[in-house]
């Protein structure tokens, strides 16, 4: 990727009471991009977040936000950070305004236009001026990001952003978060249990395990590479796709065959040379549930609070 990134873990690794909870992290994230963080309960995600947030200094290693070192240049690089924990604390008895304007006083240079602008960013025009304990907890959830915003942060950190939320609620987060992210160039990280709802949100997404990165994948336009083929004789179609050194495996009534869409025009063709009965061809997605726990060996997913 040609593009610079605003977040770098470089060699992240932390040890507590002697035991090794993360181990030598690596990873980049780039302005404009959501990236789902996921892991089994005690794999290390809530202690990662910990160090990004300036909560937990490294035991090794270094963060550096667009270049500047969280440890040697606290101030400056947390100043490029926002960050939503779960469900963000407001003064309910205040107007959602009134809210943004008591967190505006806490930042240099953010004024009244600024403060309008993420309203409308999270699409609260209409009931920006009624108080809090009014909201529904979506509502509250869209006040927290812009709360968050208000500062123009480079790279923002949500943990569980959508606890709690009806799929209603959970759309509009994650139609915000992206236009955001589009929008303003902002690095997204989102740590979350909701794997349906990632693979939806994010452009990525990174897994840990026992404190290591063991997987970064994209998450969309991603190369579909099994197809499953019912045809008959079967017989015949294991015979071309060795002919067209083409991986598969048994399945009821057909064949996985491990081909990209590029390959499917060309097995047809040859198919048919073969007189093969095809009744179908079949792209098989995989969710990303059962990616995840492929990858982890049926790990269960974190869920909020991990440690």
């Amino acid at each position: 990727m040609a593009q610079q990134p605003i977040v770098q873990l470089r060699n992240l690794t932390k040890v507590i009471r002697g035991k090794k909870l993360i181990d030598n992290l690596q990873l980049d994230l780039y302005p404009g991009q959501i990236t789902g963080f996921l892991g089994p309960n005690g794999a290390g995600k809530t202690t990662t977040i910990r160090m990004m947030t300036g909560l937990m200094h490294p035991t090794e290693g270094e963060i550096l936000i667009e270049g500047q070192s969280l440890k040697e240049h606290y101030e400056e690089a947390i100043s490029k950070v926002g960050v939503i924990v779960e469900n963000p604390e407001m003064y309910k008895y205040m107007s959602g305004y009134k809210n943004l304007l008591h967190f505006a006083r806490m930042h240099q240079n953010v004024d009244k236009a600024r403060i309008q602008e993420v309203v409308q960013q999270v699409g609260l025009e209409n009931r920006i001026h009624e108080k809090v304990s009014t909201y529904s907890l979506g509502m509250r959830q869209r006040l927290g990001l812009a709360q968050a915003l208000l500062h123009r942060p480079k790279f923002l950190i949500l943990d569980e952003p959508t606890n709690g939320l009806d799929p209603a609620g959970i759309r509009e987060f994650r139609t915000y978060l992206r236009k955001i992210a589009a929008e303003e160039g902002v690095s997204v990280f989102v740590s979350s249990h909701l794997l349906s709802e990632m693979e939806l949100m994010c452009d990525r997404i990174a897994i840990i395990q026992n404190g290591q990165l063991i997987d970064i994948r994209e998450v969309q336009n991603e190369a579909q590479t099994v197809y499953y083929v019912e045809a008959e004789p079967l017989t015949k179609v294991q015979e071309v796709a060795k002919a067209l050194a083409i991986d598969y495996s048994a399945k009821e009534k057909g064949l996985e065959l491990h081909i990209t869409k590029e390959q499917v025009p060309q097995l047809v063709t040859a198919l048919v040379a073969q007189e093969v009965q095809i009744f179908a061809i079949q792209p098989q997605q995989k969710t990303l549930e059962e990616q995840f726990l492929e990858m982890t060996g049926g790990g269960q997913i974190a869920e909020a609070h991990t440690k």
